[in-house]
Parts: C-alpha cells; structure tokens; sequence
C-alpha cells in the first residue's frame, strides 16, 4: 500500500480518537445516520451507480429501453435527496420540527426511488457485451 493512502486511513482513525477517546464528544445519533447517508448513499453507491453506467455493455442503438435522461433523472434525484436528508437530519439534532422529520423520510423515499429508477432503467444492460466471431 502506497505511504499515501496508509496515511489517509491512520488520519482518519486519528480524528476519530481524538474527538471521541480525548475529547469525550460523542456526535448525536442523528448526526451519525447523516454521516452514514452521506458516505454510504452520497459516496459509495452514486460511485457505483456511475461506474455501472460507464462500464456496462451499451444497448443498441435500436434498443429504446434504456433510457439516458431516466439516468440523469435519477442522478438528481439521488443527489437532492440524499443532500436533503442530511440536512433535515443534521438539522433534526437541533431543533424537534415535524416539518424535518417529513423531510428525513421524504428524502429517504427519494433515495429508494432513485435506487428503483436505476435498476428499472439499467436492467437491459446487464448482459454479456457480444462476442466477437471466432477467429478461424
């Protein structure tokens, strides 16, 4: 492993310990589900979403199932709903409102709904790419 990266991880450690272990603050629980929406839903899954268009076998130019703005459709659709959900729940740590509370479970049936648009709209291209003809 590259110094580089071995330094990225151990930092990331560091701030953990110390704002928990020395410093004693330990972040709310709504807090905590904000961080995991962000880097779980905000990060990980948009990479994958991404790189899953990029890298799945094209349809064919005929092959009007797939659709390209379903997909940029549901790359805002991910994008304001998962920013709209840490917000209210980041918020929602300070303030008792009923009005974020929808907000947190609105944002949440908008990141299942892009998740369902994805599938929908990528399932054709989930397939082997065509082979070439074997040479004789």
């Amino acid at each position: 492993m590259p110094p580089l990266i071995r330094r990225y991880i151990k930092t990331s450690f560091a701030y953990v310990s110390v704002s928990q272990y020395l410093l004693g603050v330990y972040p709310s629980r709504l807090f905590i589900t904000a961080h995991v929406h962000l880097l779980l839903v905000g990060f990980m899954l948009m990479i994958v979403m991404g790189v899953a268009t990029w890298m799945f076998p094209r349809p064919a130019r005929d092959d009007l199932r797939y659709r390209p703005e379903l997909a940029e459709a549901v790359y805002w659709l991910m994008t304001v709903a998962t920013s709209v959900r840490a917000l209210a729940e980041m918020l929602a740590a300070h303030v008792d409102s009923t009005a974020l509370r929808v907000m947190i479970a609105l944002g949440g049936v908008g990141q299942a709904a892009g998740v369902l648009l994805f599938v929908v709209n990528m399932w054709t291209r989930v397939r082997m790419p065509a082979a070439a003809p074997p040479r004789p």
